[in-house]
């Protein structure tokens, strides 16, 4: 637990680090109740990695395999994994429980902000991001298709907006661009859920159904690119060459199939999957009793829902 540090930022934000996971916190709120969350928000924040770690090798475990169906974590975050990408391990489908990392650690921590004095809250554990909304509150979120813009100062790519209203209290983008292997070859495909894990886990089968056939495509199996990655000798993408607009609609359609299928199953409210410029977003209005607006950035359009 000694591995774990924080650090105060600016506007009421927490860096949260301990090993891969890195984590911006921020509440609104009554000051002393928003205080009092913070630490206990960081008290469990500085165990997490220790009590991944001692269930690692059945969070690795094919959910899809029959040692998968007997796997039964302990802690809470474990269970909450398996939970969001068991309902993904269908007919042999590989899937493990590290899906979900991310987005379930963000939803542990949210949880610490669960009270009537916290105006809004969230936490941000590498672009999956957990939200806590009081009644009236609201969220304007930004987009980049590429992490590299964010980090070269570009204009965003594109915004949407989450009320306390909205279902939505858990975004997740992947893609692979992004910090994690897909299987797929989308930019990004961020997702919108009722919770952070959900979205996690289907924001990695959406990602990895944008896919189409080319030669040209980079893959290396995962354990080559890193050691330890649970996806073993799976081809990952590595490179993607410039499509042609048949190749690239081709994949986005794909992709779309695989997200109306998710939000069919009630597993995730909307998603944008975005290519080479090209974009597409499922949900909203093809969903009963919600309502889209558009924020357009420098291509990309985004769905904003709400009821």
């Amino acid at each position: 637990m000694s591995g774990a540090v924080r650090q105060r930022l600016g506007e009421g934000r927490w860096h949260f680090q301990h090993g891969p996971i890195d984590c911006i916190v921020s509440a609104e709120g009554d000051p002393e109740v928003v205080a009092a969350c913070v630490e206990r928000a960081w008290q469990r924040f500085r165990g997490v990695l220790d009590e991944l770690v001692a269930e690692l090798t059945l969070l690795r475990t094919d959910l899809s395999s029959a040692a998968g169906v007997r796997v039964g974590p302990h802690g809470p975050i474990a269970r909450r994994m398996v939970a969001a990408c068991r309902a993904h391990a269908t007919n042999g489908r590989f899937m493990t429980a590290m899906a979900a990392v991310a987005g379930s650690v963000a939803e542990e921590l949210i949880g610490c902000f669960d009270e009537p004095r916290i105006r809004r809250a969230f936490v941000n554990n590498g672009g999956d991001v957990a939200l806590h909304l009081g009644p009236g509150a609201s969220f304007d979120v930004g987009l980049f298709t590429d992490p590299a813009h964010g980090l070269a100062g570009l204009p965003l790519d594109g915004r949407f907006s989450i009320a306390s209203h909205s279902p939505v209290r858990g975004i997740a983008t992947s893609g692979w661009r992004g910090r994690s292997f897909s299987l797929g070859i989308a930019d990004s495909v961020t997702v919108l859920a009722a919770t952070a894990s959900a979205a996690d886990a289907a924001a990695t089968v959406i990602g990895n159904a944008v896919d189409v056939d080319d030669p040209r495509i980079v893959r290396r199996p995962a354990n080559e690119v890193r050691d330890d990655s649970d996806l073993g000798r799976r081809l990952v993408t590595c490179a993607v060459p410039a499509l042609s607009t048949p190749l690239a609609e081709r994949a986005l359609r794909n992709g779309a199939a695989q997200a109306r299928s998710e939000i069919e199953a009630g597993r995730v409210v909307a998603a944008l999957l975005c290519l080479q410029g090209r974009s597409r977003v499922c949900g909203g209005a093809d969903t009963p009793g919600r309502r889209v607006e558009f924020a357009t950035g420098r291509n990309i359009a985004i769905c904003a829902l709400t009821d």
